[in-house]
């Protein structure tokens, strides 16, 4: 119930609220209690969650985070159609004359996250790849130039 924390969360100074698709039950309100709360709106879609669901509510938020793993521990085997759900979101996005980011989450590496920018990904989150990296700083470094 991620509504019950907006506040603590905008106090605390974040910028931006996420929540998962999955944990609201009334997500066009939640969206709307965080941007009361001053801090822009974004959504998780887990991996078999569909873009679709999106389509009412895609104008409102800033970010869409698509976890291209399960969501739970890292270091997990990335899940092949998040490059092709990525493009699709991008086209949503793009058709209806959005700029909401799209972020992409799980088993990113230099591979798979030339091909997630490619399909229209803005954002990428690679933590296991970086961390079991024996140069981090180097790994984050060519994350950065692709």
């Amino acid at each position: 119930e991620p509504q019950k924390f907006v506040k603590e969360v905008a106090e605390a100074g974040a910028y931006m609220m996420n929540v998962h698709y999955e944990a609201c039950t009334h997500l066009h309100r939640t969206i709307g209690v965080i941007k009361e709360a001053g801090m822009k709106a974004g959504v998780t879609l887990n991996p078999h969650t569909p873009i679709s669901l999106l389509e009412d509510i895609i104008q409102d938020l800033d970010m869409v985070l698509l976890m291209s793993v399960n969501p739970g521990f890292g270091g997990q085997r990335f899940i092949e159609h998040s490059v092709n759900k990525t493009a699709r979101l991008k086209e949503m996005i793009r058709t209806k004359g959005l700029d909401t980011l799209i972020e992409v989450d799980g088993g990113v590496n230099l591979e798979t996250g030339k091909r997630l920018l490619e399909a229209g990904a803005d954002v990428l989150v690679a933590g296991s790849f970086v961390f079991s990296s024996p140069d981090p700083i180097r790994t984050i470094k060519e994350l950065k130039e692709m």
